[in-house]
């Protein structure tokens, strides 16, 4: 049974990925899943599968050396997924500490961990041991808005303390790759949608303050583009490179899909009034005069798309999900969850640990 170590596997992607994985190989894999548990990790968000006897949650932080190394210690891992970073550009903005310490120390722990957990007398590798670095988009800047797209011989270009701690930690697992030959891959992803995403991102935020018939904030004047991609096909993707993509690459994984924030907004409002029956009182208050547009935020890049032709030709990836169908099972996702929308936003989730954990 190959082992995998997801770190941040309680975020929105990284417990996406969980299920993707359970729902792909089933009892054929072991997942071990570590998560400091800050304010975007939710236990609730992986409630259906905590107790498989595949699956195994530890609360560490990726910043402490000692847990870590005792995890790969404990454990025979032969895959690692590195969700775990802090991840939202206002926060970034506000304390760029945080985010340095996260995200470029914290991957420099995994890999310095996972590097002494495979590396054999001679300096070679285990086989068929391989670490995947997950990244973003924002890492190359900012595109101009009538054309041109991101590849991975595209410069970088970060203009937030958020996608600067992104490159950074990139960079560190180039370093590996290159000096090492440590066994690794990195994807660079664009936005990403779907089931369990926190409420401070746009689509969530948007769907939440419709429903409760708040102002829905846009910044700057709404027309800034990025390239929006389910969340299910990026977990695909991911599985698909580190089984099948070259060592030591860098895969791009998007979706085609660019939308200015406005657009994402209407098409949002649009659909929440189509699925509401009319004997909701919610769906006569839906109405495009809950749009506010907002100072912009400083640093905003204007433009992200991602050409992924590579993952294409060489894994074989390609989004299977149309915006149009992904939001709707988006919205649909989050009218059957209300309960879990209800206790992120009053705080109720961070509780879910201590009344799961705390006597076991």
């Amino acid at each position: 049974m190959r082992t995998y170590l997801v770190t941040g596997g309680a975020g929105f992607i990284g417990s996406n990925y969980i299920h993707y994985m359970f729902k792909k190989y089933g009892n054929e894999i072991r997942i071990i899943n570590v998560d400091k548990l800050t304010y975007a990790g939710n236990l609730e968000n992986l409630a259906d599968i905590e107790n498989r006897e595949n699956y195994t949650f530890i609360k560490a932080d990726i910043c402490d050396t000692e847990k870590i190394n005792a995890v790969f210690a404990e454990n025979d891992i032969q895959r690692v997924v590195h969700f775990a970073a802090e991840s939202h550009v206002d926060r970034s903005i506000k304390h760029p500490e945080v985010f340095v310490k996260t995200n470029v120390l914290g991957t420099l722990v995994m890999l310095n961990a996972a590097k002494a957990a495979w590396e054999l007398p001679d300096g070679s590798f285990k086989p068929d041991h391989k670490f995947l670095h997950v990244s973003t988009d924002e890492v190359y800047g900012s595109l101009e808005e009538d054309g041109g797209y991101f590849y991975e011989t595209t410069p970088y270009a970060p203009h937030s303390p958020y996608s600067a701690s992104k490159a950074s930690s990139d960079m560190l697992v180039k370093a590996y790759m290159d000096t090492y030959k440590f066994p690794a891959n990195i994807t660079n992803c664009s936005n990403n949608y779907g089931p369990y995403q926190f409420p401070e991102k746009l689509i969530p935020l948007m769907i939440n303050n419709a429903l409760h018939g708040r102002k829905l904030p846009v910044y700057g004047d709404g027309k800034n583009v990025r390239d929006w991609l389910y969340v299910e096909d990026h977990c695909k993707g991911i599985d698909m490179v580190q089984e099948k993509g070259r060592l030591f690459e860098t895969y791009n994984i998007g979706g085609h899909n660019e939308r200015q924030n406005l657009q994402i907004i209407h098409t949002i409002l649009e659909t929440l009034r189509e699925m509401l029956p009319d004997s909701d009182p919610r769906k006569a208050g839906i109405t495009d005069e809950l749009i506010t547009f907002v100072e912009d935020r400083k640093g905003h890049d204007r433009r992200y798309a991602i050409a992924p032709d590579k993952i294409r030709a060489e894994v074989g990836w390609y989004p299977e999900t149309t915006f149009e169908v992904g939001i709707r099972k988006t919205i649909e996702w989050y009218f059957e969850h209300e309960e879990w929308m209800n206790h992120v936003t009053s705080g109720d989730y961070q509780k879910y640990y201590d009344d799961m954990y705390s006597n076991r």
